[in-house]
């Protein structure tokens, strides 16, 4: 059994680790970055038909904002957001579990739909919503982690940024195996590690099923 480490920020990282100790792996939390609320002004609710997050970092870096979009409906990409959205006191219509673009081939193309989200994000491929994005947070870097600990283990990486920055960070990568959220994510890291494989869904269960699969792999002769 292999050591799994985390390097999505906080708290989604202890989220992450919690998950992972529960399917009985050794699982720590190495964030890379940090999530800090930006500056934002909250759009009239009644130009839109409904709220799109999908990180629960919109809802934890939100602050006294939100509350003039709390009469729109919530459509979430994963349980946590759902769960978070339904804890600030919004009314989820619809939660999915394989990515943005999944969720709103779910939905009618009519809607209009507010994305609060970070920084960095990655615009949703599907065209046919008029989504207007309001940047709520952003993610900084921390300073390096001490990453010797991660030789032998399975690196969860949770978006390209990450993984281009342990990237930058590690220089002998033979032994280090990666479970990736996305192709994207597994791009981001380049070549030269142990193996590098994408979860089936980019949800932090499946990444989850793949960190498993990856522990319990006998290394190569």
């Amino acid at each position: 059994m292999k050591r799994v480490l985390v390097l999505r920020p906080q708290a989604g990282a202890d989220a992450t680790v919690g998950k992972a100790r529960a399917m009985g792996l050794e699982a720590a939390a190495v964030p890379l970055f940090e999530v800090e609320p930006v500056e934002w002004q909250a759009p009239e609710a009644d130009e839109f038909d409904g709220l799109l997050l999908t990180s629960a970092n919109a809802l934890r870096a939100g602050g006294d904002g939100l509350q003039r979009l709390r009469a729109l409906k919530v459509y979430a990409v994963g349980e946590t957001t759902g769960e978070a959205a339904r804890e600030a006191g919004f009314d989820v219509a619809a939660t999915g579990d394989a990515g943005v673009d999944r969720l709103l081939g779910s939905i009618g193309p009519e809607l209009r739909l507010l994305h609060l989200c970070g920084a960095d994000r990655a615009a949703p491929s599907d065209a046919r919503h008029a989504i207007t994005p309001v940047t709520v947070y952003r993610s900084i870097p921390l300073p390096a982690p001490d990453l010797t600990s991660a030789d032998g283990c399975v690196v969860l990486v949770h978006s390209p940024r990450a993984g281009a920055r342990f990237a930058e960070l590690v220089r002998d990568r033979g032994a280090i195996a990666v479970a990736a959220i996305s192709v994207a994510a597994a791009d981001a890291v380049g070549s030269g590690w142990r193996v590098v494989e994408t979860a089936d869904q980019p949800t932090d269960a499946a990444l989850l099923a793949l960190a498993a699969r990856l522990c319990n792999k006998p290394d190569p002769e």
